[in-house]
C-alpha cells in the first residue's frame, strides 16, 4: 500500500488522512463554491466518509446549492479555512478542497462542473472535461 493523502486547515487544528485512491477530482464553478472559496471556483476531490480519518472540529454551514439540493460547507472554527463540502444527494461522500492537501501540487483534476456559471476572469484549462 502507498502513502495516504494527508491534509488539514492552515492552523493545523483540523487534520485528515485518506487512502491513496479517491473517487474523482474536479473544479466546481457554482455560486456556492465561489462563495465558499472567495474565488471563481473550488477545486475538490470526493472521498468515501467511511474511509476518512478526521481529527479536530469542523463547523458546517447549510445552504441550498445551485441545483436545489441542501449542502453543507465545512470550515475550521479556529482559522476559518474552508475544508469540505457535502450534499444530501450523496450522504456517504465528502468533498475535500484540494488546497487543504499537504501536497496539492501534483493533484490531477479531471473535469469541471457548473461551467455555465463561470466568471469571465476565472480561467480553467479547456483540456479538462466538461460535464455539460
Amino acid at each position: 500500500m502507498g502513502n495516504p493523502m494527508t491534509g488539514g486547515c492552515a492552523y493545523g487544528t483540523v487534520r485528515y488522512e485518506y487512502g491513496e485512491k479517491i473517487e474523482f477530482a474536479f473544479h466546481c464553478r457554482s455560486r456556492k463554491c465561489q462563495r465558499a472559496t472567495g474565488t471563481g471556483h473550488a477545486s475538490a476531490f470526493a472521498v468515501a466518509l467511511n474511509e476518512l480519518k478526521l481529527t479536530g472540529e469542523i463547523k458546517r454551514f447549510e445552504q441550498g446549492s445551485d441545483n436545489g439540493a441542501r449542502t453543507r460547507s465545512g470550515f475550521c472554527p479556529t482559522c476559518g479555512s474552508p475544508i469540505s463540502s457535502s450534499t444530501e444527494r450523496f450522504p456517504d461522500r465528502l468533498y475535500l478542497h484540494v488546497a487543504t492537501l499537504d501536497d496539492p501540487a501534483n493533484f490531477g483534476l479531471k473535469f469541471v462542473i457548473y461551467e455555465d456559471l463561470a466568471l469571465p476572469w476565472d480561467y480553467i484549462d479547456p483540456a479538462l472535461l466538461s460535464t455539460k
